[in-house]
């Protein structure tokens, strides 16, 4: 065999090793189901909503921008402001959250938790 034709034969070689190394790490071998959200559970503004609009909305609607989501003032800009309407899937809080005027910043449990809460009337709990 020529000579040539040998470093070309290696050349080749070592792409496909490299093609086949890349080709098997990028195969999963477990997969990620996101915990389920139960529409039954009583949702809570306090404990499951308001943590929401502290880790993803009241960067700028931090008083300044309306509805004011800081804790203790959400609950009245949300009312106040018919941001919270039956039904749910309607309702601009909802429609806010998973139109494409916001970035994408709350998960889908999250924005479930919301729909959910206002389902259940949006107290203030």
């Amino acid at each position: 065999m020529y000579p040539k034709n040998r470093k070309i034969l290696r050349a080749f070689s070592a792409v496909l090793l490299v093609a086949a190394v890349c080709w098997l790490s990028s195969c999963e071998k477990y997969t990620y189901t996101p915990p389920a959200v139960d529409p039954d559970a009583t949702w809570l503004l306090s404990a499951d909503i308001q943590p929401i609009f502290n880790s993803n909305c009241v960067s700028c609607h931090g008083g300044a921008t309306a509805p004011d989501l800081r804790e203790g003032k959400s609950y009245r800009a949300l009312t106040s402001g018919s941001y919270v309407t039956v039904p749910a899937e309607t309702s601009k809080l909802y429609q806010k959250m998973t139109g494409n005027s916001h970035s994408p910043r709350s998960t889908d449990a999250e924005k479930l938790k919301v729909l959910y809460w206002i389902t259940q009337g949006a107290n203030n709990n």
